[in-house]
């Protein structure tokens, strides 16, 4: 049975000002639902993450900084969100999603957290909406408890994750593969494993071909226990924060590639949600429950 991990903090923790597109998180398990392509047994509330458990990942000091909501206004402001005790609870859990995502997908192939996808977040510092990074975390606990040997991060949210790449540098049992925007937020980029930056414009048939051409080849090198796909949607042509040429049929061809390559090769996949900033929120909403059709489709 696909496992999808959701929780009510997912969407609540934040201001009016700061509500769109923190919709998506709410409207997604409803469309979800409503469309019967999931009943409400898919669906779990996860547990928070242990402190313990990100402490795998993130600084002590800034672990108490957040939790004591002494966060000064300058990093605040780094993150995109305004401190609060439910902010930080949201992040614990989302991370404790991910983790719990690992075993489901352990067990059943696929599991996706209607959140997730934080890879801004850095050892000692949040950036770019993100607090905690929740694949770096999960993928520290799962190889510390040895359920798995290698991870292979494929990162395909228009953003490079910064985060992710400077907190994995210099594993041997993690590969992290971003494909991004040459030009886009963060202005400065760390070094992934392997980076494909591409240019302002590019369109679906060349975006396509390159990750056709790049992941069955890591796959082959890497030899993961698990993928972490992080799956945004924001390299869709209407998006604002995007600056690449990906129509709504390019990301289902995208999703489905990597989707179809984890099954045939027998790799279970986690999915985090990422990023999607169209003006509409049908489109993200339709971009974002086409990946979780997709992963019923292929693994059920």
């Amino acid at each position: 049975m696909i496992k999808i991990a959701y929780n009510e903090l997912y969407c609540h923790p934040v201001p009016e000002n700061h509500r769109f597109p923190m919709e998506k998180y709410e409207l997604i398990p409803q469309q979800l639902i409503r469309k019967g392509i999931f009943g409400t047994n898919n669906f779990f509330s996860p547990q928070k993450a242990s402190l313990d458990q990100v402490n795998l990942a993130h600084d002590s000091a800034y672990l108490n900084d957040l939790i004591g909501l002494k966060l000064d206004r300058k990093a605040q402001r780094k993150t995109g969100f305004p401190l609060s005790k439910q902010l930080v609870e949201r992040e614990f859990v989302i991370t404790g999603g991910t983790i719990e995502c690992v075993q489901h997908a352990l067990q059943y192939g696929v599991s996706l957290n209607v959140a997730g996808g934080t890879h801004h977040a850095y050892h000692s510092h949040g950036e770019g909406f993100c607090l905690f990074n929740d694949i770096v975390v999960s993928s520290f606990y799962a190889l510390q408890e040895k359920w798995l040997k290698k991870v292979l991060v494929v990162d395909l949210d228009v953003h490079q994750g910064n985060g992710t790449a400077k907190l994995c540098q210099n594993r041997e049992d993690i590969f992290t593969f971003s494909m991004h925007g040459a030009k886009n937020y963060p202005m400065y980029k760390e070094q992934s494993d392997m980076d494909i930056p591409l240019e302002d414009g590019t369109r679906g048939e060349e975006y396509l071909q390159i990750l056709y051409d790049t992941l069955p080849r890591l796959i082959e090198q890497e030899k993961p226990d698990l993928i972490h796909y992080q799956c945004g949607v924001d390299p869709h042509e209407s998006d604002k924060l995007g600056r690449l040429s990906l129509s709504m049929d390019d990301l289902f061809e995208r999703d489905k590639f990597v989707l179809e390559t984890c099954k045939t090769n027998a790799i279970p996949v986690v999915c985090t949600m990422g990023g999607g900033y169209s003006p509409d929120i049908k489109v993200i909403l339709d971009a974002h429950c086409q990946t979780f059709e997709l992963a019923n489709e292929i693994f059920t």
